[in-house]
C-alpha cells in the first residue's frame, strides 16, 4: 500500500480517524471531535473445485451444499468491515487524552427484508498518557498479539478467503490461512513512548476470550515489541505473544500460548512481508478454537505467509500475490482423522486508486484444506471485485 491508503487503513481499522476531517477535527469546548472509517462492498463467486471424503472440521475452503451445488456468489463487505469510527481528544492536566468508538454495520443479509443483520460493535476505549512516558489504554480494541500480522496483510483492502457465502459480516482474508485473528479483546494495555523507532505494548485482556464462560484463574497477557524505520528502504520488525490460562471444564485445564515474528520491507514501488507464527494450545483460526481435546490435550499450530507487491509508477495500483498456510497437530495418543491439519491459501490481487479516497479492487483467492486424514480434502477458487472508500 502507498502511505496514504496504509495510514486510512490503519485508521478505519483502529479508529485513530486522524484524516477524516481536512480541518482538523470539530472543536467542541475543550475537546477536538473528529469521524472516520470506510464503506467497501465486493461482489465475490466461489466455487468447490473439489471434495473428497469429508470436510475437515475446522476447514476453510468452500464446499458443496446439501444440493450438491458447488458454486457459492455473495455481495458482502470484506476482510475490512465497513466502518464509522467517533474519537476525541484533548490535552489535561499534562495528559493526553482520548476515546473511541465504533460501529461496523452490515451491508448485505440473507433475510427476506434485508435488515436483519445488527452491526458489529469492535470499539469502546479511553487512552491517556504522555509522549515521555507512553500511554494506558482501558476498554475493548484489536488485540495485541498478531495484530500487525493482519494489519499488513494486502488484503485487508480487500476479500482473501471465505468470500462466497451470502450475507456474512467479513470475509476472513488471510485468517486461517497465514495467521490467528488478533480479535477484539476488552482490555488493559500499556504503550512505551517511541524510542528512536522501537517501541513495545504490554497489556492483560478479558480472560474468557474464545474459551467459554468458566471462570479463568488469571487474565489473558499479550505483549508485542517492534522496530520501525525510514528512508529509501522503510519497513518495520516485530514480535509478539501471548497467554491464556483456560478452565473449559473440570477435566480440561491448560496453557494457551503462542508467539510470532514478522517484518515487512518497501522500497522503489516494491513491498515484501514475512510473517511465522508458533502456538501450543491456541489452535488455528480464532485464538483457542480447537487448540485442545475436551481432556485439555495441547494441540500444536503453527504458520505464517508471505507476500509480495508492486506498485505501479505513474498509476498508483498496486499488484500483488501471497501464500499462507495455518498448521494444526493432532495431541499426543489423539485420534482425530477429521480435523484439519492445514488451510493454505494464495491471493493474487489488484488494488487500484481511482481517487485519493476511492479503491476498485479485485482479487483472485485459492484457499485448500485437508483433514488429519490426507484423503480428506476440499479446495476452493474465488474471485472478488469491488470497491473500497476511505473518508
Amino acid at each position: 500500500m502507498n502511505n496514504t491508503i496504509k495510514l486510512a487503513v490503519a485508521s478505519a481499522l483502529l479508529a485513530a480517524a486522524s484524516s477524516a476531517s481536512a480541518a482538523g477535527g470539530i472543536v467542541a469546548g475543550d475537546w477536538t471531535l473528529d469521524i472516520g472509517g470506510n464503506v467497501n462492498a465486493f461482489a465475490s463467486t466461489t466455487n468447490a473445485k473439489v471434495t473428497q471424503g469429508t470436510a475437515p472440521v475446522g476447514g476453510l475452503a468452500g464446499v458443496r451444499d446439501t444440493l450438491g451445488e458447488k458454486t457459492a456468489n455473495g455481495i458482502n463487505t470484506g476482510l475490512l468491515p465497513s466502518w464509522i469510527g467517533f474519537s476525541g481528544k484533548t490535552r489535561q492536566n499534562d495528559l493526553d487524552v482520548d476515546f473511541t468508538i465504533s460501529l461496523q454495520p452490515n451491508v448485505s443479509d440473507n433475510a427476506a427484508a434485508g435488515d436483519a443483520n445488527t452491526p458489529l460493535n469492535r470499539q469502546a476505549f479511553v487512552s491517556f498518557g504522555d509522549k515521555s512516558w507512553g500511554s494506558i489504554k482501558l476498554g475493548k480494541d484489536l488485540g495485541i498479539f498478531a495484530a500487525d500480522a493482519i494489519l499488513n496483510d494486502m488484503t485487508l483492502l480487500g476479500v482473501g478467503g471465505a468470500s462466497g457465502n451470502s450475507g456474512t459480516a467479513t470475509t476472513l482474508g488471510g485468517i486461517g490461512s497465514g495467521y490467528i485473528y488478533a480479535a477484539w479483546k476488552g482490555q488493559v494495555a500499556y504503550t512505551s513512548p517511541n524510542f528512536n523507532g522501537f517501541s513495545f505494548t504490554a497489556g492483560i485482556t478479558n480472560p474468557n476470550q474464545g474459551f467459554g464462560t468458566l471462570n479463568q484463574d488469571r487474565f489473558g497477557l499479550e505483549g508485542k515489541a517492534s522496530y520501525a524505520f525510514t528512508g529509501d528502504v522503510s519497513g518495520k520488525v516485530w514480535a509478539s505473544a501471548a497467554s491464556y490460562d483456560v478452565t473449559a471444564s473440570s477435566t480440561s485445564q491448560y496453557k494457551a500460548n503462542a508467539f510470532d515474528v514478522g517484518a515487512t520491507v518497501s522500497a522503489a514501488g516494491f513491498g515484501l512481508t514475512g510473517y511465522y507464527y508458533n502456538g501450543k494450545g491456541a489452535g488455528t483460526t480464532v485464538f483457542g478454537a480447537n487448540g485442545a481435546t475436551s481432556a485439555g490435550a495441547k494441540r500444536d499450530s503453527d504458520g505464517g505467509y508471505v507476500q509480495a507487491t508492486y506498485t505501479l509508477p505513474g498509476v498508483g495500483t498496486k499488484l500483488g500475490a501471497a501464500y499462507g498456510v495455518s498448521k494444526l497437530d493432532l495431541a499426543a495418543g489423539e485420534t482425530n482423522n477429521t480435523l484439519v491439519s492445514k488451510n493454505e491459501r494464495i491471493t493474487v490481487g489488484a488494488y487500484h486508486p481511482i481517487t485519493k479516497h476511492l479503491n476498485l479492487v479485485a482479487e483472485y483467492n485459492n484457499v485448500k484444506s485437508e483433514a488429519q486424514v490426507k484423503t480428506n480434502k476440499t479446495e476452493s477458487n474465488a474471485i472478488s471485485a469491488g470497491a473500497i472508500l476511505f473518508f
